[in-house]
C-alpha cells in the first residue's frame, strides 16, 4: 500500500511538473513575442525619422538647385524644370523604398511574433499531454502493484 501511494504521489509531481515546464514555454515565448513587437515599433519609428531626414535633406537639394538656376540667369523653362522635376519624382522614390523596407521589417517581425506565440500555445499543450500521459502511467503502475500474482 506504501508503494502504490508513492507511485501516486510521484504521478502527481511529474504531471505537475510537465504542466509548470508547459506554462514556462509558453511564458518565455509570450515574453519573446512582446520583445519582437517591440523592435518592430522600433523600427516603424526608425524609418519614419529616416523617410523625414530623407525629405528633408531632399528639399535642401532642389532649394540650392532653384538658387543656383537663379544665380546662373538661366531661367527655368526647359532643362532646368526637368532636372528639378527629375529630382523630385527620385527623392520621392526613395522615400518609397525607406517605407516599403520598413513594411517589410515590420511585416516580418509581426510574422516571428506570431510564430513564437504559437510556439508557446504548442508547449502549453504538450505540457498538459505530458500530465495526462504521467497520469495514465502512474494509474497503471499503481493498478499493477494492487495486483497480487499468487492470489
Amino acid at each position: 500500500m506504501c508503494l502504490m501511494a508513492l507511485s501516486l504521489i510521484g504521478t502527481a509531481v511529474s504531471a505537475a511538473g510537465s504542466i509548470a515546464q508547459g506554462n514556462q514555454a509558453a511564458a518565455a515565448a509570450e515574453a519573446q513575442a512582446a520583445a519582437i513587437e517591440q523592435q518592430a515599433e522600433a523600427e516603424r519609428r526608425a524609418s519614419a525619422y529616416e523617410a523625414l531626414q530623407t525629405s528633408r535633406k531632399q528639399e535642401l537639394q532642389q532649394s540650392a538647385a532653384r538658387a543656383s538656376i537663379g544665380a546662373s540667369g538661366v531661367g527655368f523653362a526647359g532643362s532646368p524644370t526637368a532636372v528639378l522635376v527629375a529630382n523630385a519624382g527620385q527623392g520621392q522614390l526613395d522615400l518609397e523604398a525607406i517605407r516599403f523596407g520598413s513594411t517589410l521589417k515590420q511585416n516580418n517581425l509581426g510574422t516571428q511574433a506570431d510564430l513564437s506565440r504559437m510556439q508557446g500555445r504548442q508547449a502549453k499543450a504538450a505540457g498538459a499531454i505530458g500530465a495526462v500521459s504521467s497520469f495514465i502511467n502512474g494509474a497503471t503502475n499503481a493498478v499493477r502493484m494492487n495486483q497480487n500474482p499468487f492470489q
